[in-house]
């Protein structure tokens, strides 16, 4: 295994890590995770993983390259594949493979081999759950990895798996077994892909299908831009189609002729689902061509990250800004603040994570997706990664994670905080949650997402959070979230709410009426429910709606709350805050020792 030549492109970093390794004399075993049944675009040709470990990492290096399938068994990969190929199939047939395997290595020098999909081969697991033959697997492995056969006799042996998760623990603890991850594409690689797949694209071009194709694998992008071969619609089919949904816009012939190129193989109804005049992204421009396949590389971006996550996480569709949320001046203030520095590429001004906390109904959610709009950003919620099945919580996570990183910068939304990282007991769990928070708090912590992925943690109950989790580093933020205590917060919320619904009732009016007096002390969902509610009388009346329709509803609606739990909230997430500036008036002096006997006079009379 030697350097690239001279004449040859640099070796992708993580290939670079194994050579240098290799060559060090560190180990002779690796297990490559994360991206590993992807394409790797070198020197003009994409390979697989095998083919680029056996025809341009190993090139030249090793007399014999054996690679193990537990779908396809054994077989010869390289240059003397024709030759060994008879040979192999014949020696392996009705054994062990992995025996078979030992015997080569052992008995010869030159040798590598890569087994695929080791997680099938060695999984991970309870050790008295696991099958003879799987434990059996698992120690054979680990032996390789402790003898002398393996290093000094020049021979190398790769496991491939998608997650650590997955294999062993034998050999995921074990240090002469080198774990390196094979990332998605950076970047610069994906611009190299685009460059590959559409050579007369040009560089500004490049660059925005770079940034909007992150977190994509390189053979997607390439089955995005490259037509594929498959029957479908035929060109001028296609082009017809294409022309009639982009009707009358500007530039509408050399938009098509993008468009037919990249819908090949495609039916019609896709081509309707991808091309949606309703649906443009804020920076189409129907004057350039490639906004369409921006779009498109956007759309089926979000379509394939959600389905290859599997329900983990979810994109999230953002419809009002800050500038849509009424009254909470502090908030929004610190908000912009957030957003501007996220925007201007500021890493240093940007925090780790950010904890929403308050009472229930007070906006949370609502002015999470209001700051993803303003800032500008992608963001994506976490979903329940949790499983029954021994590992799999750990694989999800694991999923989950490498997806944020590789779709930075991002926000990541997670609702209910309490429930997904709070602190819980391990009876019968194994000790996954323990090992589940403390992953989430290492990726929280690494300085090197700073500006790339944002947190944003929600959640009423903070107090059921792992103290860990919350400290700075991890969510330097604390934005306290209150029901409101005056007539004028009240009439700002309200005033937003109305110009949202349509609602004919300007901000003065409601600042100046006594109506309005009733609804202090009501959350944000109750004031939206007053005014759905008044939409509704006025809808009943068979009229349009107005102050009269307005008053009905906020004289007839009632509240349902818990005021001692709701106070128990609130002073919770006084206790929170990060910055008194944000707190109510009513709170902003209130001494540690006073708020901290209120919090526990309430929690002794709720048997928290």
């Amino acid at each position: 295994m030697t350097t690239a030549p001279a004449d040859k492109p640099a070796l992708p970093a993580w290939a670079e890590t194994v050579r240098r390794k290799y060559l060090g004399g560190e180990t002779g075993m690796f297990v490559l995770y994360r991206n590993v049944f992807d394409e790797i675009l070198y020197d003009g040709r994409q390979y697989d993983v095998i083919e680029f470990l056996s025809q341009v990492l190993l090139a030249g290096n090793k007399q014999h390259v054996i690679a193990y399938d537990p779908s396809e068994g054994l077989r010869a990969v390289g240059e003397d594949r024709t030759v060994a190929e008879p040979a192999l199939r014949a020696m392996a047939e009705g054994g062990d493979p992995l025996a078979f395997i030992e015997r080569r290595l052992s008995g010869g020098v030159h040798h590598a081999v890569i087994i695929n999909y080791a997680g099938s081969v060695a999984p991970a697991g309870e050790e008295n759950l696991l099958a003879q033959q799987d434990r059996m697997n698992a120690i054979r492995l680990h032996r390789w990895s402790q003898s002398q056969w393996l290093t000094g006799g020049d021979n190398i042996v790769f496991l491939l798996s998608e997650s650590l998760a997955e294999l062993n623990a034998k050999l995921v603890a074990n240090p002469r077994i080198a774990a390196i991850e094979v990332p998605l594409p950076d970047a610069a690689e994906r611009a190299a892909i685009i460059r590959h797949c559409d050579p007369d694209i040009d560089d500004p071009h490049v660059a925005r299908l770079a940034e909007h194709s992150a977190g994509l694998r390189a053979v997607q992008i390439a089955q995005i831009l490259r037509p594929r071969l498959d029957k479908g619609m035929d060109e001028a089919e296609r082009r017809a189609l294409v022309l009639s949904l982009l009707g009358d816009s500007a530039n509408a012939a050399a938009r098509a002729d993008k468009l037919t190129a990249v819908t090949a193989g495609m039916e019609a109804q896709e081509i309707r689902n991808l091309i949606n005049p309703e649906h443009p992204l804020p920076e189409h421009d129907d004057r350039d061509p490639y906004a369409d396949v921006i779009e498109l590389v956007h759309r089926r971006k979000r379509e394939i990250i959600e389905k290859e996550c599997a329900g983990l996480i979810e994109f999230v569709d953002a419809r009002h800004g800050l500038d849509a949320v009424g009254g909470n001046e502090a908030i929004k203030a610190e908000l912009l603040r957030v957003a501007e520095a996220l925007k201007s590429g500021d890493r240093l001004r940007a925090p780790m994570g950010m904890l929403f906390v308050g009472p229930m109904g007070t906006g949370k959610t609502f002015v999470a997706k209001a700051f993803v709009k303003t800032s500008g950003l992608s963001a994506v919620t976490l979903k329940n990664f949790r499983s029954k099945w021994v590992g799999s919580t750990e694989a999800n996570l694991e999923k989950v994670l490498g997806m944020v990183k590789a779709l930075g910068p991002i926000i990541l939304i997670i609702d209910e905080g309490d429930r997904s990282f709070g602190s819980q007991s391990e009876d019968g769990d194994g000790g996954t949650s323990s090992r589940v928070v403390a992953r989430i708090k290492e990726f929280m912590s690494d300085t090197d997402n700073r500006g790339l992925v944002l947190f944003v943690l929600m959640t009423n109950r903070p107090d059921k959070l792992d103290i860990d989790i919350k400290r700075a580093g991890r969510l330097d933020v604390k934005i306290p979230f209150f029901y409101m205590d005056t007539r004028e917060d009240v009439a700002a919320v309200l005033g937003a709410l109305c110009r949202r619904y349509q609602l004919p009732i300007p901000e003065a009016d409601l600042v100046a009426s006594p109506v309005v007096e009733k609804l202090i002390g009501y959350s944000n969902a109750d004031l939206e429910a007053v005014v759905l509610q008044a939409l509704a009388v006025a809808q009943r009346d068979g009229v349009d709606a107005g102050w009269k329709h307005f008053e009905e509803a906020a004289n007839d609606y009632l509240p349902s709350r818990d005021a001692r739990m709701l106070e128990y909230m609130e002073l919770l997430a006084v206790f929170e805050c990060s910055r008194r500036s944000m707190l109510p008036a009513k709170y902003r002096d209130l001494p540690s020792v006073q708020l901290r006997d209120a919090l526990a006079q309430i929690k002794r009379e709720l048997h928290l």
